[in-house]
């Protein structure tokens, strides 16, 4: 699918605007095995009912891109794949990994990287050594797709 170049333009903009990389901090340290991240980035699983209100959450962008079971918001995406099934899809370290830095799998994705702070391109100055995410929110989305299995 080709991409438009206004949406190349616009996605480093949105990124901008997100206010969940709010503050430095230092990267919980993770392993890739094959093709995720086996171990929960807080040592502990995440809540699902906090993750789908972040997936939810204009801030955190996935519905820009990406459509799911969420007959309450009224625009979605239909640039990436929809979210419904994605947790029969992917294990939750697939889903984690493709959260935390999905150009591992695509290095030309227009999805961001979450929980990534090194070897981005044009990072606003605000933004800079900062996550989009923390590891508690990539966490707790994993929990939240991880449901989404029909």
């Amino acid at each position: 699918m080709a991409r438009s170049p206004l949406l190349i333009a616009l996605v480093p903009v949105v990124l901008l605007a997100l206010p969940h990389g709010a503050k430095a901090q230092a990267l919980v340290p993770y392993t890739i095995v094959e093709n995720g991240i086996p171990a929960s980035l807080t040592g502990s699983p995440g809540d699902a009912a906090r993750g789908r209100a972040l997936v939810q959450d204009r801030a955190s962008t996935c519905l820009l891109c990406h459509a799911g079971p969420f007959p309450e918001s009224g625009f979605q995406g239909d640039l990436a794949p929809d979210l419904a099934g994605v947790g029969a899809r992917f294990s939750e370290s697939q889903l984690r990994l493709r959260l935390v830095d999905a150009s591992h799998f695509n290095p030309a994705t227009i999805m961001p990287s979450f929980y990534r702070v090194d070897g981005l391109n044009r990072v606003g100055q605000n933004f800079r050594g900062k996550t989009i995410l923390s590891a508690t929110g990539i966490e707790d989305i994993v929990a939240y797709l991880a449901t989404l299995r029909e």
